[in-house]
């Protein structure tokens, strides 16, 4: 049986369950693997690998680290390997129509939404924050434009009202290592046909910044909830007190009615810090206040006194 031939391209630890899945397929070939350069990271700034640099030498593989993937250097590395296919999932640099032309089928990306919907680098927050009841996994065929090629599979899963930015991207980028395993078998076998979105439902999601975490009191409950899940675990949802930071990390919301300006701190017990906002209200279950640690609601008046009446600033 002849094996596919395959470059594949990522760089964070969502990229690591498609690289392990397609390792794990004896019909396929992984002859290079390209990741963005190390960097430093944390408080001492050291050198890190990124994950998938990091798993790609764990199964052995070659692992190439361009600043820039569109250079002649870039372009003649990957043509010398004559591969059959991309795939590239979170690589973080845009490829040049040389280079997408490279693979003898298809350069194909594994994208964390349902296209059309959801271009762009921040699908599954923005899914989350929009409070959706649906999202998925897009395998599609790469084009020049951002997230607009032919769809080749799709996979979708339901998203709980409860479930974090965090724990949506893991579960997807399973998904993910899944649907491209899928996608290259059946292309194989001539039954997949790639479909071309409808550019006009396109819809485009930007990278986030920190101050997109910043609390809006006014909205409602439902929505400040999903923003705050949204926003976890980065950039991190926050608000001010008095011009004291603070992060949370989980909220519920409240059907209890009030009358109360939002932002403003009703209520403060074991149950957790109490909020009116533009519509009822919204228990706050975790924060992290100026010590640097993640605690419960209850853990966090026992050391840090909120005096009512108080209110949150609002943006």
């Amino acid at each position: 049986m002849k094996k596919n031939n395959i470059i594949f391209m990522g760089t964070p630890g969502f990229s690591v369950p498609a690289l392990r899945a397609l390792a794990a397929q004896d019909n396929f070939t992984i002859s290079l693997v390209v990741t963005q350069p190390d960097r430093p990271r944390g408080r001492g700034k050291k050198l890190s690998f990124p994950p998938v640099k990091e798993a790609a030498l764990e199964l052995g593989f070659d692992v190439f680290q361009p600043e820039n993937l569109n250079t002649q250097e870039g372009f003649e590395r990957l043509a010398a390997i004559h591969p059959d296919y991309f795939v590239v999932v979170a690589f973080g640099q845009l490829l040049s129509q040389r280079i997408l032309d490279i693979p003898r089928i298809y350069p194909i990306n594994i994208h964390a939404s349902l296209l059309p919907l959801y271009r762009g680098a921040a699908p599954i927050q923005a899914a989350v924050m929009n409070m959706d009841t649906t999202t998925g996994i897009t395998t599609m065929v790469m084009a020049k434009g951002m997230d607009s090629g032919d769809i080749l599979l799709t996979s979708s899963t339901p998203i709980n009202s409860e479930e974090t930015a965090q724990e949506l991207h893991d579960r997807l980028s399973v998904m993910g290592g899944q649907l491209i395993v899928e996608t290259i078998q059946k292309i194989n076998k001539n039954t997949l046909t790639p479909i071309p979105q409808d550019h006009s439902k396109a819809t485009y999601v930007p990278m986030l910044k920190k101050s997109d975490g910043k609390i809006d009191w006014t909205r409602s409950n439902g929505a400040i909830c999903a923003h705050i899940n949204a926003m976890t675990p980065w950039p991190g949802a926050f608000t001010l007190l008095e011009g004291k930071r603070f992060k949370i990390f989980r909220a519920l919301p409240s059907d209890r009615e009030t009358s109360l300006d939002p932002g403003q701190i009703f209520h403060c017990n074991g149950s957790g810090i109490h909020v009116a906002t533009g519509e009822n209200a919204v228990v706050i279950l975790e924060l992290m206040g100026s010590s640097g640690k993640r605690l419960t609601a209850d853990a966090f008046l026992r050391g840090h006194k909120i005096d009512l009446p108080a209110r949150f600033e609002l943006l």
